[in-house]
């Protein structure tokens, strides 16, 4: 990886008035003289791209800001894109905008912040970004996030014609708003220069309405975002059938050769992978999120596999299978499996408009408890099993979640509106019921010890009923035997 030319502190690697680039107190850059940084300015053809059309979800994007204009008259409101942030060094992670942002404008890139300023009958909005690298003062150069290192970014121009919102320069922003009047509210943790300028205008209680209810938003999805979670879900499909075709190279190597097959499919077909994805072989499958994918994978064990493609967009599929390493389930495994396919069949079919969302989980928790009590693992009745909750010691976890642009989707939604609200058409969620006998169980015999089974699929809840967007993938562990064999040939 090249080494910039530039010092460490951004403020020092501009030419300004003051100090023009041969005059640099620090040398950092050593052999840029006068005529090389004035033979930099020049020569370089107009890249201005005219011919630009908005991005898909363009007028999603206008009808979900014209909600918050409602729900927050006469009010600013900031909604930041992030920043930066340091993996190692002078080197970063790859940067993902806040989905409060990139929900509300369509743009993805670092630094941006969307303003709704308060206008008589509702708001303007305007997007504030960096704009083309300055080629005159040697930013795009010198800059360790010139456009010459990084890449070209859009003009403010080429904004304006994507996002279908007026563009401006954000380096002006921070000023602004220090100067601004009125009530403000601003999305907290992304971005700290913008939060400090507003310090004395915020308060926590106001600025978590703001986020309450952008989360609350995303609830319902529209028909844009229901598109793309089956595209998410349709590129995981396929990177569930590329893993099962390079099991016999993962035996060769280690759980790392799945998660890296899969990431490829993630990163060729979409933006990357949704979440850390759990590729756990034999007893690592009782590990609910083992993402070191370090382990050995053996025949005759499981791989549960726990993955998602995330879209260009942002939205994510997440989906898990539950399969034998060598394409059989061994009697045990299969009674295992069977039970918890039994419990994600019931957990399904109690998703439907006017239910309530904690219904699939106790559907589902009451099919483990009686298969528990069933084998003797736990004593009956049944009701008094789910009364205590004593099937959790092998079930661990809730049944589902909402899913979107992120993975556990509007977490900071209220209660009431989600874990003990009630479903309508538009939701989309997981089901994702599991057993795990962890490998020191000593309550259990000694044959279950090390089995961890989990499956889960996306499903949309519908006017009639749900949808099953991940339904392409075999669940039935009959089916799942003969898909594998098919894909291993």
């Amino acid at each position: 990886m090249s080494d910039a030319l530039n010092p460490e502190t951004p403020e020092e690697l501009v030419e300004t008035e003051e100090e023009p680039i041969k005059q640099r107190k620090n040398g950092l850059y050593p052999g840029v003289s006068d005529e090389l940084a004035e033979n930099m300015k020049s020569g370089w053809a107009d890249t201005e791209l005219y011919d630009l059309q908005p991005v898909a979800q363009a007028a999603e994007t206008a009808a979900r800001r014209a909600a918050l204009s409602a729900r927050f008259p006469g009010e600013r409101l900031v909604v930041p894109a992030g920043n930066l942030k340091t993996r190692s060094n002078d080197t970063e992670y790859a940067f993902r905008a806040s989905v409060e942002y990139a929900y509300l404008t369509g743009n993805q890139t670092e630094d941006g912040v969307l303003v709704l300023e308060p206008t008589t009958g509702g708001h303007k909005a305007t997007v504030y970004l960096l704009p083309r690298s300055n080629r005159e003062n040697g930013e795009f150069w010198l800059d360790g996030q010139g456009e010459l290192w990084v890449g070209r970014r859009h003009s403010l121009t080429e904004a304006e014609k994507l996002y279908g919102i007026p563009a401006s320069d954000v380096r002006e922003l921070a000023d602004a708003l220090r100067e601004a009047a009125g009530p403000v509210r601003v999305v907290r943790g992304y971005d700290a220069g913008i939060e400090a300028a507003l310090a004395d205008k915020v308060t926590a209680e106001r600025d978590e309405e703001l986020r309450v209810f952008l989360s609350e938003a995303r609830l319902v999805k529209d028909a844009f975002e229901i598109g793309e979670l089956q595209k998410a879900v349709d590129s995981t499909v396929r990177g569930f059938e590329d893993v099962v075709k390079v099991l016999d190279k993962a035996e060769a190597t280690s759980e790392r050769y799945i998660e890296g097959t899969f990431f490829l499919r993630a990163r060729v077909e979409g933006n990357d992978i949704g979440y850390g994805s759990i590729c756990a072989a034999g007893p690592h499958a009782t590990t609910l999120h083992w993402v070191r994918n370090d382990g050995d994978v053996r025949s005759g064990d499981l791989l549960l596999l726990d993955a998602g493609v995330e879209t260009h967009t942002y939205y994510t599929a997440d989906v898990t299978r539950t399969l034998p390493i060598n394409g059989r389930f061994s009697e045990l495994q299969k009674k295992i499996y069977d039970a918890v396919y039994e419990a994600q069949e019931a957990g399904i079919a109690a998703v439907k408009p006017g239910g309530k969302f904690r219904d699939f989980h106790d559907a589902s928790q009451r099919v483990l408890a009686e298969k528990l009590v069933e084998w003797g693992l736990v004593e009956g009745p049944v009701e008094r099993v789910v009364e205590l909750g004593l099937q959790r010691r092998w079930t661990l976890h809730g049944t589902g979640h909402m899913l979107g642009m992120d993975v556990h989707d509007c977490a900071a939604a209220r209660r009431e509106s989600y874990a003990d609200g009630t479903l309508e058409p538009g939701m989309c969620l997981t089901v994702e019921p599991g057993l795990y006998f962890q490998a020191d169980d000593l309550t259990v015999p000694e044959e279950y010890r090390g089995i961890g089974v989990r499956i889960e699929d996306d499903i949309l809840v519908t006017e009639d009923g749900n949808r099953n967007l991940s339904a392409a993938l075999p669940r039935r562990s009959d089916e799942v035997e003969l898909w594998m064999a098919k894909l291993k040939g």
